[in-house]
């Protein structure tokens, strides 16, 4: 099931997705009666607003463990890494005392990385995720255009994290698998622009193979959208 929340301006979108996972978290928290929470993030460029605005929010962020729904398979030193996103905009303000947990560790080979944290407890299912979507309708990092035998068990495997290694887009990732997504509490995506929509919309409207129309069309899964035009 998909909900829709649409914003004129990236700037509302923000703010409205802020209050809303804020929300989420808190209500997690209270249900949790003394114990943590966990959130996963995306990275890329879209998400940068809302981070600004979600790390003002008051909550109990020293109970809040901040993750990511998936990186790129490079160090946090490098601009494309979806953890440095979330050291430089996400954990300042009131969320600097959350605990970050990021998924890659290049001082080991990716697939070493993926069995020690399926082997982490640590790495709770989240509670709360917010996903992004690209205009192949992936999203974490599940692409479709990956070997076969991965993209098949990024869709069936239990286990919350796989190695995927994309056909068109660059550097191999970390990600949730598709079992892991479909388990998270409260599931939001960011995305803008009518191509997205248009893509959103396909992608619900019938079965296709890509990550984005798997998701929204398991009836156990409400994906609230929250959708900017510009």
């Amino acid at each position: 099931m998909i909900e829709l929340h649409a914003f004129d301006d990236p700037r509302a979108q923000a703010g409205a997705l802020a209050k809303a996972v804020g929300g989420a978290l808190g209500a997690s928290l209270a249900a949790a009666m003394g114990a943590r929470a966990t959130l996963a993030v995306s990275g890329g460029t879209s998400p940068r607003p809302f981070f600004e605005a979600l790390a003002l929010e008051p909550l109990e962020w020293d109970r809040v463990d901040v993750t990511l729904v998936d990186d790129r398979w490079v160090p946090e030193t490098d601009g494309a890494s979806n953890a440095r996103l979330v050291r430089d905009t996400l954990l300042t303000h009131a969320a600097s005392a959350a605990r970050f947990a990021p998924l890659v560790d290049v001082s080991v080979s990716l697939d070493a990385r993926i069995a020690a944290l399926n082997a982490d407890s640590s790495y709770a299912q989240p509670n709360v995720a917010v996903l992004g979507m690209g205009e192949d309708g992936h999203t974490a990092s599940l692409f479709a255009d990956a070997p076969s035998h991965e993209w098949a068990h990024a869709l069936q495997t239990p286990e919350r994290y796989v190695a995927v290694h994309p056909g068109a887009a660059p550097h191999a990732r970390v990600s949730l698998s598709m079992s892991a997504l479909k388990g998270v509490g409260k599931l939001f995506l960011l995305i803008s622009g009518e191509r997205k929509l248009d893509v959103l919309k396909a992608a619900a409207s019938s079965p296709q193979e890509n990550a984005i129309s798997k998701l929204a069309n398991d009836k156990g899964v409400r994906l609230d959208v929250y959708w900017s035009a510009k």
